[in-house]
């Protein structure tokens, strides 16, 4: 069995649909983890946002945008209009929740995830439906009935215990030896919708990989391989051969956008080889991770954009402000928030975090907890492993720098955006 994952970009018109149908046609055993098409999580985070704001109106006129670029897609694919009833179902299904369900702030996670599990849903329905009619025989798959979770939304980790019999149950019980699954969703015992992470259908493929016993899992992106750097930002990226599995991790854990952080662990506890190859060449050799590649030791350089600074001190002026780091952290995690840089003194701590709806709510949290408190919205994380000379002078020396760490090979700074 191989497992291959299609993002979002891979398959975000009917075009790049025909494509992945080139790309696993003449597959036998082969396990395809679709993500939703296009930007269309980003969408239903717009469809969640209305609903938080109570305006039910445009989380309606929200979702009917959704389903038009998908019947754009599915009327391309098909030919004329096309009507697909499973996709018709999840759209109903979609708009009965957002009228009938009140919008209740305890349970925003619980919510987000299941509006936005609704993008896997459709695209891969999609998917499915349209391979078989050209001739590629299927088995459509609900992770939400494979993958048992935490009792943790927006971020859950997938219980391989719990999990492995549902999925090889799954597997087992079918005569095609195709199988479309979902990425980013699952279920928790109480079978509430989970969500594995932002871009967590990585993690996904990865999993059922590892309960497989995959002979490998590629990922299918819109570049050539790992890059050290996003060409979009940095032209003069180059791409990366091979990786081990420990610095991927690095990479992934810095913000590299190259493969989720918790894509490596469930490979490499089986020794499964990743490989990352460019979804418009189907030929190409692509980066490959395992466990035996030599440490990368040219500069990498990750940025990650959409991060507030929050700068914190204790009202008390706590000399040994670690004793209330307990408090500061479990207030995050309460609220989901994540944290990518730490920085302290003996009374004030600044913590580079995730933008997020609900950090003015962690904020007034903390401010009951004894602190005083300040955001600063809209900075940057700008993170260079293996650095030189060469890439400190042009990429670190700036004076929109507002924090700067650093260490014998990485260095790390939050800076204002331009």
């Amino acid at each position: 069995m191989k497992v291959y994952k299609f993002g979002g970009a891979s398959v975000r018109n009917a075009d790049g649909v025909r494509n992945l149908r080139t790309i696993i046609e003449g597959e036998s055993e082969l396990f395809v983890i679709v993500s939703a098409m296009g930007k269309t999580t980003n969408a239903l985070e717009g469809v969640f946002d209305c609903c938080r704001k109570g305006d039910i109106a445009g989380a309606e006129a929200k979702i009917d945008e959704i389903t038009a670029y998908h019947q754009t897609i599915i009327d391309d694919l098909f030919g004329e209009p096309h009507p697909l009833a499973q996709v018709e179902a999840f759209v109903a299904e979609l708009h009965r929740f957002v009228v009938t369900v009140p919008y209740d702030a305890s349970r925003a996670e619980e919510r987000y995830d299941r509006t936005v599990a609704f993008g896997e849903l459709i695209s891969t329905s999609i998917i499915s439906e349209w391979l078989a009619s050209v001739g590629i025989a299927n088995h459509w798959v609900d992770m939400r009935r494979c993958f048992v979770t935490q009792f943790r939304h927006k971020d859950a980790n997938v219980l391989l215990d719990e999990s492995s019999p549902l999925l090889r149950r799954e597997v087992a019980g079918s005569q095609t030896r195709v199988f479309i699954g979902q990425g980013f969703i699952g279920s928790a015992a109480d079978g509430s919708t989970t969500t594995l992470g932002r871009e967590g259908s990585d993690y996904s493929a990865a999993v059922v990989a590892n309960i497989l016993n995959a002979e490998s899992m590629t990922v299918w992106k819109d570049v050539n391989g790992i890059l050290n750097a996003d060409p979009k930002i940095f032209p003069d990226a180059r791409k990366i051969d091979a990786l081990n599995y420990v610095d991927t991790i690095e990479l992934a854990y810095s913000g590299a956008q190259i493969i989720h952080p918790k894509t490596i662990k469930p490979l490499q506890n089986k020794s499964i080889p990743l490989y990352v190859r460019p979804f418009g060449d189907k030929g190409a050799e692509g980066t490959k991770i395992d466990g035996t590649a030599a440490n990368v030791t040219m500069p990498i350089i990750i940025l990650k954009r959409n991060q507030s600074l929050l700068k914190l001190r204790s009202r008390d002026l706590s000399f040994v402000l670690e004793e209330k780091f307990p408090i500061v952290f479990s207030t995050l995690e309460r609220f989901r928030i994540k944290t990518n840089l730490i920085n302290n003194s003996a009374v004030d701590l600044r913590l580079c975090v995730e933008e997020s709806w609900r950090l003015e709510e962690a904020a007034e949290q903390l401010r009951d907890e004894g602190f005083d408190v300040q955001i600063e919205s809209s900075v940057e994380l700008l993170t260079i492993q293996n650095y030189d000379p060469e890439t400190l002078s042009k990429y670190i020396e700036s004076p929109r720098n507002i924090i700067k760490q650093a260490n014998a090979e990485t260095i790390r700074v939050v800076r204002t955006k331009e």
